[in-house]
C-alpha cells in the first residue's frame, strides 16, 4: 500500500531521474527548481516578455530532473514530510554509492608507481569521488585538480570496461592534460586519444580529453560508450553545451566536475550539481598556504587617479566608452610597461582585449625590454606553443608573458611565476581567483607572489565610475579569501 503523498523516484538513464507524484506536487517540484538567472532584467528575450527570466530545472510534463540533483529532491521532501520512495530500474537507484575499503585503495594506488604521493586532502577526494560516484569537485588552482582526476581515472580503468571522457573548455588545457597524465608515468600514447579541431573523431583508446567544443554536436550514439566522464574547470562551459554533452551521456555512471571557484549564484551550482552531483569542497587555499603548499601572495592596489577634466567627460559615458578610454590610455599603459619591467623574476600581464590593448601593451614591453625574454599569448597563438612557452618560462628567471585572460587565467600553471599584473579591470570573482591561482604555484625559491591591481578612479563626487565599483568588487574578493592587500593612490595626470 503507497503512503498518501508519496514520491517515487527513479533512474530514466544516468542523466535523468524521473519522478512521480501527484499534480500538487508537481507545481511545487517546479516552483522548487526555478530560479532567476543573473541580470534577467537586462536580457532582450525578458524585456520583450518572451521569457520570465527564470531557468527551470524540472519539466512538469516529463516528469525529468537531473540525477545530480537526488540530494536537493531529498531535502525537498524532508522539509514538507513527503514520503520518499526508490525506484530500481536497470540504472540502479539516484542513491546507490560504493563502499570504499581504504586498504585495497593504498594497495590499489601503490601499483600505480605514482612520481609523489597523494596528499590527505587529495585521497579524500578520491575516496569521495569513487563512494559517491557523482560528485563537483571544489579545488583552488594549485590543489594539483589533475593528479586527482588521474587516480580517480586509473580507479575507474581498473574496475570498468566503458571509456573515460574528459572535457576541457581550451586546446591548452586538452594538451596540459595530455602531459600530466604523462608525467604521472601513464602510456598516453597507447591509452590516450586527443580531440580538437583538426583531430580524428573516433578512437578505441580507454580515454578521451576533448574540448566542449569539438563533441557538443555529435551525435548520442557517440556517447554511448562513455562510463565515466570528467569536466575539468567547469565554470568555463557554456551551460546549454555542457548540459547537452552531459545528458547524451546516459550510460556514465561516474561523473565529476571540477573547478577552483564558482560564481556565488544559486543558479550556476544547481545547474553544474544537476549535470555532475552535489558540490564537496576539496581544499581551500588559504589552507594550503599555510601548510606551505602554495605561494603566499602580497596584493598591491594601485589606484590610478585621472585629471579632473577626463572624469567630468567620462561622466556619462557607457561601460564600453569608459573601458575603450582606460585601455587606450597612453599614460596607463606606461605606467603598466615600467611596472613589468621594473620587476625581478617572471611576470605575467593580463589583459582583456587582444588588439586595443594586448597587442599595443606587448609591442610597449618588448621594445623597452632589451635581451629580457618577453612572451606573447592570446586566442591566436596554438595550444602547442602556449605550452611551449609556458615551459621555457618555467626554466627562467626573468621573462614576462603578455597574455590575454580568456587563455591564462585559467587552466594554465607556470611554477616559477613571482608577478602578477592585472592590467585590465574585471570584477568576475570566477576570472579574479583564477587569475590569482596563476601565481600561487610555489616557485623554486619560495618566494611571495606580488599581485599588482590596476584601477581606475574617475569619480566625480557621488558618481562612481564603472570600473571603480569593479575594482571594489575584487577587494571584496581579497577580503573574503583573506588574501592581504594594500591600497595606493597614484595621480595619472
Amino acid at each position: 500500500m503507497t503512503i498518501p503523498n508519496t514520491i517515487t523516484v527513479g533512474l530514466k538513464d544516468h542523466s535523468m531521474m524521473l519522478i512521480d507524484c501527484n499534480q500538487h506536487q508537481l507545481q511545487e517540484l517546479r516552483d522548487y527548481f526555478s530560479f532567476f538567472v543573473p541580470g534577467y532584467k537586462f536580457m532582450p528575450a525578458y524585456k520583450s516578455r518572451r521569457w520570465d527570466g527564470k531557468i527551470k530545472l524540472f519539466n512538469q510534463i516529463t516528469r525529468e530532473l537531473n540525477a545530480g540533483l537526488y540530494e536537493h529532491v531529498k531535502k525537498f521532501c524532508s522539509d514538507r514530510m513527503y514520503p520518499l520512495q526508490l525506484q530500481e530500474t536497470d540504472f540502479g537507484h539516484p542513491a546507490l554509492t560504493n563502499q570504499v575499503k581504504h586498504q585495497e585503495l593504498i594497495k590499489f594506488q601503490s601499483k600505480l608507481n605514482l612520481p609523489f604521493p597523494l596528499y590527505e586532502y587529495q585521497y579524500d577526494a578520491v575516496t569521495h569521488g569513487i563512494e559517491k560516484k557523482r560528485s563537483v569537485l571544489l579545488s583552488p588552482t594549485g590543489s594539483g585538480k589533475s593528479f586527482i582526476i588521474y587516480n580517480l581515472m586509473r580507479w575507474y580503468l581498473d574496475n570498468h570496461d566503458k571509456q573515460i571522457l574528459i572535457v576541457v573548455p581550451t586546446t591548452s588545457l586538452v594538451e596540459q592534460m595530455y602531459k600530466d597524465f604523462e608525467d604521472y608515468g601513464y602510456d598516453v600514447q597507447n591509452n590516450v586519444h586527443r580531440i580538437y579541431s583538426g583531430k580524428d573523431k573516433t578512437t578505441d583508446k580507454p580515454v578521451i580529453i576533448s574540448t566542449w567544443q569539438s563533441i557538443h554536436r555529435f551525435s548520442k550514439d557517440w556517447f554511448e560508450n562513455m562510463g565515466c566522464v570528467f569536466g575539468d574547470e567547469v565554470h568555463l562551459f557554456k551551460a546549454k553545451s555542457l548540459s547537452g554533452i552531459m545528458n547524451k551521456c546516459v550510460n556514465a555512471e561516474y561523473r565529476f566536475g571540477t573547478t577552483g571557484t564558482l560564481d556565488g549564484t544559486e543558479t550556476n551550482k544547481l545547474v553544474l550539481e544537476g549535470l555532475f552531483g552535489p558540490t564537496h569542497r576539496v581544499t581551500m587555499t588559504k589552507d594550503l598556504q599555510e601548510q606551505g603548499k602554495l605561494a603566499k601572495i602580497d596584493i598591491s592596489v594601485l589606484l590610478l587617479r585621472y585629471h579632473n577634466d577626463i572624469c567630468h567627460r567620462l561622466k556619462e559615458a557607457t561601460y564600453q566608452e569608459e573601458i575603450d578610454y582606460i585601455v587606450t590610455n597612453e599614460k596607463r599603459n606606461k605606467l603598466i610597461t615600467n611596472l613589468a619591467l621594473d620587476q625581478k623574476g617572471n611576470s605575467l600581464v593580463l589583459f582583456q582585449f587582444v588588439e586595443k590593448h594586448g597587442k599595443p601593451l606587448f609591442d610597449m614591453i618588448k621594445d623597452k625590454a632589451g635581451d629580457r625574454p618577453v612572451y606573447y599569448v592570446s586566442g591566436e597563438v596554438e595550444a602547442k606553443d602556449r605550452e611551449q612557452i609556458r615551459g621555457i618560462v618555467e626554466g627562467q628567471k626573468n621573462a614576462i608573458i603578455v597574455a590575454s585572460l580568456g587563455t591564462f587565467s585559467t587552466g594554465i600553471n607556470i611554477r616559477n611565476l613571482h608577478n602578477i599584473v592585472f592590467a585590465s579591470p574585471s570584477k568576475s570573482q570566477v576570472k579574479v581567483l583564477q587569475s590569482i591561482g596563476r601565481g600561487l604555484r610555489k616557485s623554486d625559491d619560495g618566494s611571495v607572489t606580488k599581485l599588482y591591481d590596476i584601477a581606475d578612479d574617475l569619480h566625480i563626487k557621488s558618481h562612481k565610475n564603472f570600473t571603480l565599483r569593479h575594482s571594489a568588487e575584487r577587494i571584496k574578493i581579497y577580503t573574503k579569501e583573506q588574501f592581504p592587500y594594500k591600497i595606493y593612490k597614484l595621480d595619472l595626470k
